[in-house]
């Protein structure tokens, strides 16, 4: 038997290549593609969809998460944008109605080892700084993979940076916006995809993290693994390395 997935936002670049990965994975089938006119319930509903990849906008997500879980099928999110608060309550809807889920920041398996590492090195270099870039469409800044990054190194460092001196900033924003005391920088240029460096410092020296998708493709096989594993799950979990 194979899972049956629906892909919202399937007429997106990203949602295009979420259709070919399905259609040529041996334990997915692709039942449903649907975009901003669609009824989505209803699509869920008639297409017996038990997972759905969405793949949107940031305003749209959270309410398209709701009309998932009320379907009765298991989300994949990838976009963008909800915040901590939203997650929660998402969170708890998916426990009263006992389905499973997940919302990845990142579906890159890379981009997830990055964060992880990061937690680690945090809690011996704990003056940290992130740097995040990507292609000029994206819809959001700062990226959800940044503050999910932020928020990892936060459980390592406890919500404090290390040293951190006073610092004037002749133009407002030029130390970046700061997630549990980290600073995020976001670059938004063309020609870029996605792009993450982790920097750590201390006295006489620093070590880098950097990743790189070079190309869509690179979230594929997370987004595949994430159709597999959200049918064993009955809670909505946050985040990619929460299944791996």
């Amino acid at each position: 038997m194979t899972i049956k997935v629906l892909v919202n936002g399937a007429f997106g670049r990203m949602g295009q290549m979420t259709v070919n990965a399905i259609n040529t994975h041996p334990r997915l089938t692709l039942v449903g593609q649907t975009g901003r006119e669609y009824d989505l319930v209803k699509s869920i509903q008639d297409s017996g969809a038990e997972v759905v990849v969405d793949f949107t906008h940031p305003e749209a997500v959270y309410n398209n998460v709701i009309k998932i879980l009320d379907a009765g099928a298991r989300p994949v999110i990838g976009t963008s944008g909800l915040t901590k608060e939203q997650v929660v309550k998402l969170q708890h809807r998916a426990a009263e109605l006992k389905i499973g889920g997940l919302i990845a920041p990142n579906f890159s398996l890379g981009a997830v080892l990055m964060m992880k590492y990061a937690r680690e090195i945090a809690k011996y270099m704990p003056n940290v700084e992130i740097i995040e870039m990507h292609h000029n469409n994206k819809a959001d800044a700062p990226s959800g993979t940044a503050i999910r990054t932020a928020e990892m190194i936060a459980e390592s460092i406890h919500d404090q940076v290390a040293c951190e001196k006073p610092c004037h900033e002749t133009l407002k924003g030029s130390r970046g916006a700061k997630c549990h005391n980290i600073p995020i920088h976001a670059i938004r240029l063309p020609g870029l995809l996605a792009h993450q460096q982790v920097i750590f410092g201390e006295s006489g020296e620093t070590l880098t993290l950097r990743h790189d998708s070079i190309e869509r493709q690179s979230f594929m096989p997370g987004v595949c693994l994430a159709c597999e594993k959200v049918m064993k799950l009955d809670r909505l979990v946050y985040g990619l390395e929460e299944i791996l």
